[in-house]
């Protein structure tokens, strides 16, 4: 006669047979991801450089992973409003912050920031980088840095700059050039890169540091003037415009990068396999090419060194922000 089983042995028989169950079930998930569409959440309103960028790599995502890529753009405070979103999303791989280098940059900008930068996101890669540019309105009464400097010292009360938001990449050039050369010029956020572009060519606002996707096409057009990229060599979209540096503005540097970031808590094989579509994309000469006429480089590499790069420049820019005296408005 076999012996009876106790409840005990009963219940842990249960509960194995259930763990069980459900790990099958998630590596089914996880093996058939993705089964709907993916949302991009773009922090930063139509139009501006991460916009671009992301509508570049769009197409060849929605291809290659075989689902429709949903483009949200949610602006405001220099995309935290959208990191937040994004950062409270379900951690399943369906929501993909794609965002700027002032995701480094808002810890230093916004104390009280709703979500922490490295502990809220799993990183997947580094999609391309690219500078800054400064350009002006054509009515400008200057040509060159050195001469938008003189005006500057001149008629301080003539210029105000414009960026993306306080704490992006443009905001950081804009005060980083007013400590290197020793001017006066009022910031003026934006809630993204397209309103701004709008009200400088416009006349509504004189100077803009933005990324060079927004700007671009305007400044091809004649309808923006540039003066300088913010990189320490130049742009291969723009040759013949000089770094800040080589125009005579010392130790002068800020790059950007464009990058894309999961919920904290996602399934390691989902983020792989974001990761391997990342790095396909940005391989392909075409998307080379598209991302090569905004100015920028396709980079990929791995989840780590993206990592990487977010945990050594969130004391950088913090350092920045301190001597700058930058502050959320």
């Amino acid at each position: 006669m076999r012996p009876m089983l106790s409840f005990r042995s009963i219940l842990s028989a249960f509960v194995i047979s259930m763990l069980g169950v459900v790990s099958t079930g998630s590596a089914i998930a996880q093996a058939a991801y993705p089964d709907k569409p993916v949302r991009f959440v773009v922090p930063y309103p139509p139009g501006g450089g991460t916009d671009v960028i992301a509508r570049i790599v769009q197409d060849r995502f929605q291809s290659l992973l075989g689902q429709p890529i949903i483009i949200d753009n949610k602006g405001g405070a220099g995309g935290s409003v959208g990191s937040e979103l994004a950062a409270r999303a379900a951690p399943d791989g369906y929501t993909v912050l794609f965002t700027l280098s002032s995701h480094t940059i808002n810890p230093a900008i916004y104390p009280k920031l709703s979500f922490d930068t490295i502990k809220d996101f799993e990183s997947i890669g580094t999609v391309a980088s690219l500078p800054q540019i400064l350009v002006a309105n054509p009515q400008v009464p200057a040509n060159t840095v050195a001469e938008l400097v003189a005006l500057a010292k001149a008629k301080p009360e003539l210029l105000a700059y414009a960026s993306v938001g306080n704490g992006s990449p443009g905001h950081l050039a804009g005060e980083l050039f007013k400590l290197r050369t020793g001017t006066q010029m009022t910031h003026i956020p934006y809630r993204g890169g397209g309103p701004a572009v709008t009200d400088v060519i416009s006349g509504q606002v004189p100077l803009l540091w933005v990324s060079i996707p927004a700007a671009a096409q305007f400044v091809k057009a004649g309808k923006l003037k540039a003066f300088a990229v913010s990189t320490l060599k130049c742009s291969a979209a723009f040759p013949d415009v000089p770094t800040v540096q080589e125009t005579g503005v010392p130790d002068f540097e800020v790059d950007s990068w464009y990058a894309m970031f999961v919920p904290a808590r996602t399934p390691q094989p989902v983020i792989d396999r974001l990761n391997r579509t990342l790095n396909t994309i940005v391989a392909e000469p075409g998307i080379r090419d598209k991302l090569l006429a905004q100015g920028a480089e396709g980079v990929g590499g791995t989840p780590q060194a993206l990592s990487r790069i977010v945990a050594a420049e969130i004391p950088k820019w913090a350092k920045l922000a301190k001597d700058a005296n930058i502050k959320a408005d």
